[in-house]
């Protein structure tokens, strides 16, 4: 136990430095240091959700590992030279479907009205801004913002239902990786945003990295 204790935090460190670095290599490092720092990251990531010898369950450890594989995927794809936006979206699509799985597998489905409500009213309110700009990718991006708003409120959900340490950490990075694909989405289709290598990846990683370490139990 001290053992997978001791990969699990020598893995954890070794993603917020690669995240860290990729970050700082989007300020004008060469190209082969960022597409070699995005994915690593990502995958160190996928490393540290497999490495909880305690995990709240092995499905939900699995589930969760096949969604930051689907992310990585989707990582791959958006750096790419060519125009594969779209394949990102979907890899992404899918990564968050099986957040969904993860998160239900906990406690199942729950509906709370008023947990629902800034979720529905955030993706209606994000459709909205992004409506006139994204063209022929209106179903698409639809069907993307209903899925990640989904992820969103489960796991809220199951916070409330179970009020643990792992799925806080599930929420929040859950809010977090909104929080990233809203300032990408606007970034693409709408206006140039500020800083917006420092916002996406900074929120993106927060989040991957917290859904990665809500697989473990935490001693209650």
């Amino acid at each position: 136990m001290a053992a997978a204790g001791t990969i699990s935090l020598l893995l954890a460190g070794a993603a917020i430095i690669s995240g860290v670095a990729y970050i700082l290599a989007t300020y004008g490092a060469a190209p082969w240091l960022r597409y070699t720092l995005k994915p690593l990251t990502t995958l160190l990531i996928l490393a540290l959700a497999l490495s909880f010898t305690n995990p709240i369950s092995p499905l939900y450890r699995t589930l969760i590992a096949i969604g930051i594989a689907f992310s990585l995927a989707g990582d791959i794809f958006l750096m790419l030279p060519q125009n594969t936006f779209v394949f990102g979206l979907v890899s992404f699509l899918i990564a968050h479907l099986f957040y969904i799985f993860a998160y239900r597998s906990v406690s199942g489905f729950h509906f709370t009205w008023w947990l629902a409500l800034p979720y529905l009213l955030y993706g209606f309110f994000m459709i909205y801004l992004l409506w006139p700009h994204v063209g022929d990718l209106r179903i698409p991006v639809i069907i993307y913002a209903a899925v990640l708003m989904i992820m969103g409120w489960q796991a809220a959900e199951q916070w409330w239902q179970v009020r643990d340490t792992s799925m806080l950490l599930a929420m929040i990075g859950a809010m977090l990786f909104i929080l990233s694909d809203t300032t990408l989405a606007l970034n693409k289709f709408r206006a140039p945003v500020p800083q917006r290598d420092l916002i996406i990846m900074s929120t993106y990683y927060s989040a991957q990295f917290l859904i990665a370490w809500s697989v473990y139990r935490f001693p209650r």
